[in-house]
């Protein structure tokens, strides 16, 4: 993904340097072994996202066949927004801009909001994400979250009156700032556990399919049961000539 920041009324290029966070895996006291190392079951977990983020939509993509295979796991979705922690400008916010400035990412925000406090949150995060990422649709045009929100089936009176709202941003601004201050976020999608264990996480394409428990079940071992691990970067081979 690709983005920075651009100066002036427009913000809405994309970001390459940052991908992914993973924030906030709390669990119960059952415990159970995953290859070889106890964590806890049911997993929760908050994932600190933003919509522009293709590893956002892999990352949805396993969480969601790890649901559906019967496995217990909570996941929250918290916002963070790839176009402010990329901001160059001092004092400036993707959340406190003017309405009338066009900044990524923003609008996708909002509408994730708005249905949010329909309590339909889970029934427009899949389709914005699809939206952007399978169908390559714009999610910063309008026309485009209308038609996602209303195939949604949200009450779109409601939802244009919370978009219009200027309280709408409080959540991105809320979940942007805790990610960032207390959590050390720099990027989407990244998972926090109860025991302050995080990593940041970028996944191949097809994650989804075939092995997904097994994926899953090894982000877990490593992210939030062993400590020790700071970091691992795949070298990336270069082409041939």
């Amino acid at each position: 993904m690709a983005n920075s920041t651009v100066k002036g009324s427009s913000r809405t290029a994309m970001s390459g340097l940052i991908h992914a966070q993973l924030s906030g895996i709390r669990v119960s006291s059952t415990r159970v072994a995953v290859f070889g190392v106890a964590v806890a079951d049911p997993i929760k977990l908050d994932v600190y996202f933003d919509y522009q983020c293709p590893f956002v939509y892999r990352m949805a993509g396993l969480l969601d066949t790890v649901r559906r295979s019967g496995r217990e796991v909570e996941v929250g979705w918290r916002y963070f927004s790839l176009t402010q922690v990329n901001s160059k400008d001092d004092g400036w916010t993707v959340w406190g801009a003017p309405a009338s400035e066009s900044v990524r990412g923003r609008l996708a925000f909002a509408a994730a909001e708005a249905a949010r406090r329909q309590g339909r949150f889970a029934d427009l995060h899949q389709p914005l994400l699809e939206a952007r990422h399978r169908d390559r649709l714009d999610v910063d045009d309008p026309k485009v979250i209308q038609q996602v929100a209303t195939v949604a089936g949200l009450d779109m009176g409601r939802f244009h009156r919370d978009l219009a709202d200027s309280s709408i941003f409080d959540a991105l601004a809320r979940d942007h700032t805790q990610a960032v201050q207390q959590e050390g976020v720099f990027g989407t999608p990244t998972l926090v556990f109860a025991n302050g264990g995080s990593a940041y996480v970028r996944l191949a394409e097809g994650t989804d399919g075939d092995g997904a428990l097994k994926v899953f079940d090894q982000l877990v071992s490593v992210a939030a049961a062993e400590p020790r691990i700071l970091e691992i970067k795949r070298p990336r081979r270069p082409s041939p000539a």
